[in-house]
């Protein structure tokens, strides 16, 4: 189907609690403007009318506020021209959230894949023709929480839900346990329908996960790969990934690749309100060890969480011909900026390299330019 050669850009996860969103993307939207496909995930809903729904009971468990939907404008002022939306804040705004979120994205030109008003939208693939060639997305949360999932009468997100099994190690009460992870088969099985429903539509078929360990370096929770590697073997010619706010480890597999996270973009709560900043800070204390006293609420990520990029695919004839990424870094202002083959373009490559390795995969990289490519 395809004829003409183009390029797919994507970025992991976008917050934009800012006064000024679309200042943001000041260093970077040339660079993602280039992009015939432009692909981002945005964490919170759009809406002046949604409200909280449910009561705050722990981190995972926070209604995050809803974005003013004017801000959608710096997101077509960077490029995006593709959001997905499964993730675990689609629902902290209700369905108010969901409705106007999708109706305001659509009415700026943004196509929209993972969330609808029941699970059969949640799941309908989004088709992106460009230049003679049919770009299909589906998009599933793997991360919970279930309140965020769509069934036949209730919006949400569509999901591959996951299941948690423990075992202990040692016969002793209250040792550290072997954790399993691995998708449920029905809604594994649903996922696998997806995708063969619409491979015969699309030339390159791209399957996005909202999944991870959230702000843990390198580790991978096993149904990570799990997930990927069906994906591929029903038919995906890419897999992407988000939601860990930290980059996570490249991989190749059956000659198809693998994001397993590509961490933040933009991930900013300039105008976050302070009192839930606060728990943030202190549910990310408790649970991973990860201290800051800045003032500038943005720093209560990991200190690695410095380092991210934007996935480059280069189709031809339809088909991926090559596979990389831009190395990017955040700047004083918390902006993402692109760098360069040189000193801190470096410290990017080596740290993909690192934790790629670290987590077992299997991705090798090399420099071409200012990118790098994935072999």
């Amino acid at each position: 189907m395809g004829s003409k050669d183009l390029t797919l850009l994507a970025v992991g996860d976008l917050v934009l609690y800012h006064d000024d969103p679309k200042s943001l993307f000041s260093s970077v939207a040339a660079v993602l403007k280039s992009g015939d496909v432009v692909v981002g995930q945005v964490e919170v809903p759009y809406t002046l009318r949604g409200v909280p729904t449910f009561a705050r009971s722990g981190f995972g468990h926070m209604p995050n506020p809803a974005n003013n939907p004017k801000d959608i404008s710096a997101l077509v002022y960077a490029g995006f021209n593709v959001i997905t939306l499964a993730g675990n804040h689609v629902w902290d705004s209700g369905v108010p959230g969901i409705e106007d979120t999708i109706a305001e994205m659509r009415k700026a030109g943004i196509v929209t894949v993972g969330t609808g008003m029941n699970i059969d939208e949640a799941r309908r693939p989004a088709i992106v023709e460009k230049k003679g060639a049919r770009i299909g997305f589906l998009d599933y949360n793997c991360v919970g929480p279930e309140i965020a999932y769509a069934n036949s009468i209730k919006p949400g997100c569509a999901y591959v839900h996951i299941v948690t099994a423990y075992e202990v190690n040692e016969p002793c009460p209250g040792a550290s346990p072997i954790i399993y992870t691995f998708a449920e088969p029905r809604s594994l099985q649903a996922m696998v329908d997806d995708i063969h429903k619409l491979r015969s539509d699309c030339d390159v078929l791209v399957v996005k996960f909202h999944k991870g360990l959230g702000f843990v370096p390198v580790k991978l929770a096993m149904y990570e790969q799990q997930v990927s590697h069906v994906a591929i073997d029903t038919g995906a010619d890419l897999v992407l990934a988000e939601h860990a706010h930290i980059l996570k480890g490249i991989e190749q597999y059956n000659g198809k690749t693998i994001f397993h996270g590509l961490g933040n973009f933009v991930s900013n709560f300039q105008a976050f309100p302070k009192d839930l900043m606060q728990d943030i800070r202190r549910a990310v204390k408790e649970l991973y060890n990860i201290e800051s006293d800045s003032d500038d609420p943005s720093k209560h990520y990991h200190p690695e969480a410095m380092h991210t990029i934007i996935a480059k695919c280069s189709i031809s004839d339809g088909r991926i011909s090559k596979m990389g990424y831009v190395p990017c870094s955040f700047n004083e202002q918390n902006q993402p900026e692109i760098l360069k083959h040189d000193e801190r373009g470096q410290q990017v490559f080596d740290y993909v390299a690192d934790i790629s390795r670290k987590a077992g995969l299997n991705a090798r990289f090399e420099w071409d330019g200012d990118e790098v490519v994935i072999y």
